[in-house]
């Protein structure tokens, strides 16, 4: 928990979603080579049992650190038209309106892959699901997510729900309300992201107007259990959305991680991945993390951090060459004895 992930596997095949029989063919469990006379079978650790990086990186881009997230590659439609509207129209993309350092002020970010901004995180990851809902490929859905047979309130759902895409706004609110209610981190928003992903691909379906809360506040849930500490109970999503009943929830919950096949791993290559995507995704968009000027006091403790890890690095060092001498010793020695036989 907390700064890592933890992985849950089924122990046998899934109920409703069988593994495809290329990947068995692909990747067999051998046994012939893994029988000691002592301890019997020896059952391989999940990392020798992952699929290989050709077929992992076609199956699904949430598994594979160099596959290309799903989000980038739906954005760069509207990113390309934007960009050759602003050349017709001899428009400034707005670069201008960006800090820049200079000799007197120096702008740092503090946003990090292991602390993100959490606010240019919600937002980041509202316009990805932006882009999956305006570009998808078509209208694939199953009825657990559909919010007309199981709404998140007893408001009335329009007739229109199914058709009318939502508005990035919209989605960042809604987002932002479950992130703000539940006290949940920037890093959580990144892994509902990774999440939501490999569900439409798992799963085969497109996120869309009539699905696409019930499938954030899946993803969310999940998040939330495999990555903070003190997880949110689904009774506690009840008390925000206070029309939902816990069995839906519980339900929901169910059909997420049988459709993800119960990989909720998530390898650090991955989430390092899906964040420097989404500060693409902001840049593309004119989405600025925010900076700050930086004081004498930050440059202070910038300052000691750097030089704890000079430190560091020398201490790394002098061990280092400690254990090159002794080995060139050792070779010395074997290379007399050599001589004197």
């Amino acid at each position: 928990m907390g700064g890592s992930v933890s992985c849950c596997i089924s122990p046998g095949e899934s109920p409703k979603i069988r593994r495809r029989q290329v990947e068995l063919d692909e990747c067999p469990i051998t046994t012939t080579e893994d029988v000691s006379e002592d301890t019997g079978t020896y059952l391989q650790h999940i990392s020798d049992r992952e699929l290989p990086d050709e077929l992992a990186q076609e199956a699904n881009p949430s598994d594979h650190p160099r596959a290309s997230t799903l989000f980038l590659n739906k954005s760069q439609t509207d990113v390309r038209e934007k960009r050759k509207s602003n050349y017709l129209n001899h428009t400034s993309p707005g670069l201008l309106t960006k800090k820049f350092s200079s000799c007197s002020t120096i702008f740092i970010d503090d946003s990090t892959v292991s602390q993100p901004n959490l606010k240019s995180t919600i937002k980041c990851v509202a316009l990805a699901i932006y882009y999956h809902i305006k570009n998808r490929d078509s209208n694939r859905s199953l009825d657990i997510f559909d919010e007309k047979k199981h709404p998140l309130s007893r408001e009335k759902v329009p007739d229109d729900y199914s058709v009318v895409d939502p508005e990035h706004k919209l989605i960042y609110r809604f987002i932002r309300t479950l992130f703000s209610s539940a006290q949940l981190t920037a890093e959580c928003a990144i892994v509902t992201l990774v999440y939501l992903e490999r569900l439409l691909t798992y799963a085969e379906m497109d996120i869309c107007p009539c699905n696409w809360k019930r499938i954030v506040l899946g993803a969310i849930l999940l998040a939330s259990k495999v990555w903070d500490d003190q997880a949110v109970w689904n009774v506690d999503y009840c008390q925000i959305l206070k029309d939902i009943t816990v069995e839906d929830m519980n339900e929901m919950e169910r059909h997420f991680l049988e459709l993800l096949q119960f990989n909720i791993n998530v390898p650090a290559s991955v989430y390092a991945k899906y964040y420097f995507d989404l500060r693409s995704l902001a840049d593309d968009n004119n989405l600025s993390f925010p900076l700050e000027p930086l004081s004498n006091k930050r440059a202070q403790k910038l300052e000691a951090i750097s030089r704890l890890c000079e430190d560091k690095y020398k201490d790394l060092s002098k061990s280092a060459l400690r254990r090159s001498v002794s080995a060139d010793n050792l070779v010395g020695i074997r290379n007399s004895q050599a001589v004197l036989s």
